[in-house]
């Protein structure tokens, strides 16, 4: 694997396609405990905006960051979760083409991301976590897998959200292979 490679504006797209895709699925769990923080809705609008032929701009880096901020304000762990599932979903349009295991969370994060805000949801239930890998590993397209396959392994560490996004690429490297 090379330490660079072409990385074009649609497989950015779906990237970005994805992991919007996976924000929505939890972004109700932050809006139920935060109904007038719009942040991480509006980081997930950004992210659909790009991924529907947007241009890569400025917004969403500022939305990322507005998202992520509301994470860490966020008193509520599960809707914290769910505020960085739409801060990886923003951000996942700066995915850059670098042969780096840490690159996977660009990809794999917002769906990491909800699983564990799933679980915190249901009073930290390790099974609604990995039922929400699932549904991830059947969500994502042929064109997200081989863009995931350019990279290396997720990193190790971060606790229980980087177990399940670890879960996430490993099943998406095996089963659609």
């Amino acid at each position: 694997m090379a330490d660079e490679f072409i990385l074009d504006i649609e497989d950015l797209r779906e990237v970005a396609a994805y992991a919007a895709d996976n924000a929505a699925d939890v972004l109700e769990i932050f809006e139920q405990s935060y109904p007038a923080d719009s942040r991480p809705r509006d980081a997930l609008e950004t992210a659909r905006t790009f991924a529907r032929g947007g241009k890569r701009v400025k917004a969403l880096r500022d939305a990322a960051w507005a998202a992520l901020k509301a994470a860490k304000e966020a008193e509520n762990a599960a809707a914290s979760q769910a505020a960085r599932a739409a801060m990886c979903a923003s951000s996942a349009a700066y995915l850059h083409p670098l042969a780096r295991s840490t690159q996977v969370r660009h990809i794999l994060g917002a769906p990491a991301h909800a699983a564990r805000a799933t679980e915190l949801a249901a009073g930290d239930a390790a099974d609604v976590g990995a039922d929400y890998v699932e549904r991830a590993v059947r969500r994502a397209t042929p064109g997200l897998v081989e863009v995931l396959r350019r990279y290396p392994l997720a990193p190790s560490g971060g606790g229980r959200v980087g177990e399940l996004l670890r879960a996430i690429d490993r099943r998406l490297r095996s089963e659609l292979a």
